[in-house]
């Protein structure tokens, strides 16, 4: 059910169909990203895709980051996050909320890693945006090669196919979603959660969480407030390349609906 919420493709970007292909083969993904993350002390939260060709970071990714973050400090884990300057400076004003602690980047130290809307590099080396324009800006490829290198399990949440953990179903990018050769990742994670949009399946993953523990850890999440915050720090959406309350070029009233859905369907199992 929560797998079935965060695909919906209201965007009508091919995630869909990828994500009913993708789960013949690895039903439980949800369910194994939860278990990564309770096996886990220390937590490294990876976010932040800068928008071609204004290169400011989007909106689509930091709310997810921070609902993960909070829901992983309610259940006794140690989260960090790395992200890009602008993102870290417009996180900040939710420090009194729940206070942040931000990565110095060394991730021999995680014990688990999560990819909440990262470009990851395509075949060619290059970062693209659905549309397939190149990405400038900063980029974390290097904390998925490392995390591998030290054996830290690795979970990867995007919407589009071209975010790090896409490469572990590139295939089925090429296949599904629109220029897709061109900007599928290569960029493989341990675990992956497709979604229509990353921030779901970051708060997907918080559902499961909280099934996992017996509490709704999205229980007081605001999703408006989080975004609107974060768009007056000067974070965009990324469809519509303005500094407007939205998320992929979808109104705020949907992305808080997602979460309501989310949160009844938690308390409704949970009794």
């Amino acid at each position: 059910m929560i797998s079935h919420l965060i695909n919906t493709d209201v965007g009508n970007r091919g995630m869909l169909e990828v994500y009913l292909d993708y789960r013949k083969s690895n039903f439980d993904f949800l369910q194994n990203s939860a278990r990564i993350l309770l096996d886990a002390e220390s937590v490294l939260l990876v976010t932040g895709f800068p928008v071609p060709s204004e290169g400011i970071p989007e909106t689509d990714g930091p709310p997810g980051t921070l609902a993960l973050y909070r829901a992983l400090s309610q259940v006794g884990k140690s989260p960090e996050i790395l992200t890009q300057e602008s993102v870290k400076a417009a996180m900040m004003s939710f420090g009194k909320a729940f206070p942040l602690k931000f990565s110095d980047g060394d991730v021999s130290k995680y014990d688990a890693v999560v990819f909440v809307e990262t470009p990851g590099r395509a075949s060619d080396g290059n970062h693209y945006s659905m549309s397939g324009l190149k990405v400038e800006g900063e980029t974390f490829d290097w904390v998925a090669d490392e995390a591998r290198l030290y054996g830290i399990p690795t979970i990867g949440i995007g919407d589009g196919g071209n975010e790090i953990g896409m490469g572990k179903i590139r295939d089925l990018i090429v296949k599904y979603v629109p220029h897709g050769e061109k900007i599928a990742s290569v960029v493989e994670t341990d675990e992956l959660i497709t979604s229509a949009v990353s921030n779901w399946g970051a708060y997907g993953l918080v559902a499961q969480l909280s099934l996992e523990k017996g509490r709704n850890l999205l229980k007081g999440w605001e999703e408006e407030f989080v975004v609107r915050i974060l768009v007056r720090a000067g974070l965009i959406d990324g469809v519509s390349k303005k500094r407007e309350v939205s998320v992929d070029g979808i109104p705020v009233e949907i992305h808080r609906g997602i979460v309501g859905l989310l949160e009844s369907y938690v308390d409704w199992r949970l009794g």
